[in-house]
């Protein structure tokens, strides 16, 4: 039942329409093309064919057996991609439908959940003499979950690499899928920064993030390489914006919870698959390649081990202060116990805090390009800088109280995280009071930029061109929480 569901849920979401060969093929005559050509090939009943009237380019596939299969692009892919790069991503849509992606996900996903029934069955289960077995092999359960996730994760980015590797194939243009890539996520951007009424933004929104793990494209991380694309018309410049995705270790680490493959990998791959076909390649990656060997190691590898460590600082320090307190709680002393653990949480997040939250003064004049550009960044160690441009939205444009900002200069976008010194409720009311007094605004940001896989700021100031000046405090919090655990554990093994 589920490919009729999901039909009715992407009308009411998205207003997909179901079209016609014949009009795919009056707006991508070779996609029109491909389409008939695969099913041919492979004695595939031509999939269902749907539209979705946005501007945001994204292409997905769903279904139960291939012959019930939907493809389901919107009409931004034709606005923003040339009729050879469109058919590359039918292609490799279809590529996920004669592999059986979706049959593999749905069984895999399946295996992964029924290790979590059992999780939660043996863990539950009522006291009948066995309780202790039952709640080892609960964690034994557990264990393989959590793996499986990972797993499935995997199995996910690797069905990625092989529709991409079909649509290489069956189009011979992997350049033509490279270059769909780049700009689908340059098309994401530029409909980000797009002036549009509070409708049609919520409906962008809703599209791509509900469609995050089904699209051709993951769309937070978007941002970096449809920047590259909008400044710089040299393939080989662009290309350069990917030596993070290829050899900074925090890629690797961060792509673990990623659906799709992180960009310069699959640019990389598709551009191998045009060196084998001996075609010019598209996007220089062999130069790229090249660059990112001659990067400093020490300071990518040194401390990457240490970094990961810092980054769950709190937690080690949870463990380290429990280990501390087990004498104690031999004795007896459970409140030792729980007061070196709370101290060692609070000591963890006043160390962590140090090396997220470098000095202000005097921050580095930078661009948001200069920035993505840099292999060295992390999401942990935070690199002060100073951004001149102009507020353009919202960081979530379907929620009207949200506290995070879109900011945009000359050569890109970036989010700005807004963090208020009175918490969740400070950064409610920022987003319901003052952020929509800020969208529009030219000035300076402050802060402290971390790249994950999406490029962001820890905002600490903007000051507007009029004055208004905009406080965010993003190390006051870790500070309070820290000491606040430090004070509460003191009373506890004092009193």
């Amino acid at each position: 039942l589920s490919p009729w569901l999901m039909d009715w849920i992407q009308h009411s979401l998205y207003g997909t329409e179901w079209v016609s060969l014949a009009e795919i093929g009056r707006r991508s005559p070779e996609s029109a093309e491909v389409i008939q050509r695969v099913c041919r090939q492979y004695k595939l009943k031509q999939p269902k064919l749907g539209l979705i009237r946005d501007q945001n380019p994204t292409a997905f596939t769903y279904g139960s057996l291939p012959d019930t299969a939907r493809i389901v692009v919107s009409e931004g892919l034709f606005t923003y991609l040339e009729d050879e790069e469109v058919a590359t991503v039918y292609a490799h849509e279809l590529g996920h439908v004669i592999h059986w992606d979706f049959a593999v996900m749905t069984l895999a996903s399946t295996l992964v959940q029924i290790l979590y029934l059992l999780y939660v069955y043996m863990r539950d289960a009522r006291d009948n003499g066995k309780r202790g077995s039952l709640r080892s092999l609960a964690l034994v359960a557990y264990f393989f979950y959590v793996a499986g996730s990972y797993l499935l994760l995997y199995l996910s980015r690797v069905r990625e690499y092989f529709a991409d590797h079909f649509a290489a194939e069956t189009t011979g243009n992997p350049n033509g899928l490279s270059r769909a890539l780049v700009k689908i996520a340059y098309g994401i951007v530029q409909e980000g920064e797009r002036e549009r009424d509070e409708e049609t933004r919520q409906r962008s929104a809703r599209l791509l993030e509900g469609t995050r793990a089904l699209g051709i494209y993951d769309a937070k991380a978007a941002v970096m390489a449809g920047t590259a694309y909008r400044v710089a018309a040299d393939p080989g410049q662009v290309g350069r914006v990917f030596l993070w995705d290829l050899f900074n270790p925090w890629a690797w680490w961060m792509e673990l919870n990623s659906t799709h493959p992180l960009t310069g990998k699959r640019v990389r791959a598709l551009s191998t698959y045009a060196e084998q076909l001996d075609l010019p390649v598209e996007f220089d990656m062999a130069s790229v390649v090249a660059q990112g060997k001659q990067l400093n190691r020490q300071q990518l590898y040194g401390n990457f081990l240490l970094d990961i460590l810092l980054l769950n600082a709190e937690w080690l320090g949870a463990i380290v202060g429990a280990l501390l307190g087990i004498p104690a709680l031999r004795m007896g002393f459970y409140d030792i116990l729980a007061g070196l653990t709370l101290m060692g949480v609070g000591l963890g997040l006043l160390l962590k805090m140090t090396v997220m939250y470098p000095s202000l003064e005097n921050p580095p004049a930078l661009t948001v390009l200069k920035a993505m550009s840099n292999p060295y960044a992390s999401p942990l160690r935070g690199l002060p800088m100073q951004l001149e441009g102009r507020v353009i939205g919202r960081g979530d444009p379907g929620y009207r109280f949200g506290s995070d900002l879109k900011f945009q200069d000359e050569t890109g976008m970036i989010f700005l995280r807004y963090a208020s010194r009175f918490g969740p409720l400070g950064n409610f009311l920022f987003g319901a009071r003052q952020a929509g007094g800020v969208i529009g605004q030219e000035g300076s940001a402050v802060g402290w930029f971390r790249r994950g896989v999406a490029p962001y700021l820890d905002l600490a100031r903007f000051q507007s061109r009029h004055g208004q000046l905009i406080t965010s405090y993003h190390p006051f919090w870790q500070a309070m929480w820290a000491v606040l655990l430090l004070v509460v554990a003191l009373l506890v093994m004092l009193f």
